[in-house]
């Protein structure tokens, strides 16, 4: 790694928390220089404005999640077993996320609901990322014979990520772990009941 690729990276980093806790218009140039500890022209060095940061920071918060999140997930063969450890990943980290301030997805997108469609539309691709990574893995499950074949794979994607966001959601507003704990109890239910039925013969 470059001596430029690593000042790219420290910025990135800091300022992911500063936009995962601050927001978009609570984040200034002068809260990024501060957590740096860089000039406005060195930043200006890197990055040709604020929005680019912001951008590449969401980015960078959102791959820091899947790496963690993937580091669970990828050893097990097991499409339930895959599922529920996503569960069990958040109910362990809920108030100790990978980047400070929570699920980088559901900040940005609830910060940008009215404004900042650059940022809105990156947060959605990355849902539909989601979305896309949970049909696959659902419907690689149903190939091995690991789930029920009528499942609507998409239908099931969207009620997971909403049931695990809100629990997210509930718990870090609270700073109560049981929140997301009953949240967890419906999803782990969710996911048992994709489990083929067992012929009586």
């Amino acid at each position: 790694m470059t001596k430029a690729e690593k000042t790219r990276k420290h910025i990135l980093e800091k300022s992911a928390a500063l936009f995962n806790l601050g927001g978009f218009d609570g984040t200034s140039m002068k809260d990024i220089m501060e957590a740096t500890q860089m000039s406005k022209g060195a930043l200006y060095g890197h990055f040709q404005s604020k929005e680019e940061i912001a951008l590449a920071a969401f980015k960078l918060a959102v791959g820091k999640v899947l790496d963690e999140v993937g580091k669970r997930t990828k050893v097990i063969d097991n499409t339930l077993d895959k599922l529920k450890a996503v569960v069990y990943f958040y109910k362990e980290r809920i108030l100790n996320p990978p980047v400070e301030g929570g699920c980088p997805i559901q900040n940005t997108a609830i910060d940008t609901n009215n404004n900042h469609e650059f940022l809105k539309e990156e947060v959605k691709k990355e849902m539909d990322a989601w979305i896309g990574r949970m049909i696959y893995t659902l419907e690689k499950g149903m190939s091995k014979g690991q789930i029920r074949i009528d499942l609507n794979a998409r239908d099931f994607s969207i009620r997971f990520i909403g049931c695990l966001e809100g629990g997210i959601m509930m718990a870090q507003l609270y700073k109560d772990v049981h929140y997301f704990d009953v949240v967890a109890q419906q999803l782990v239910e969710m996911i048992d009941s994709l489990a083929p039925t067992k012929s009586a013969f």
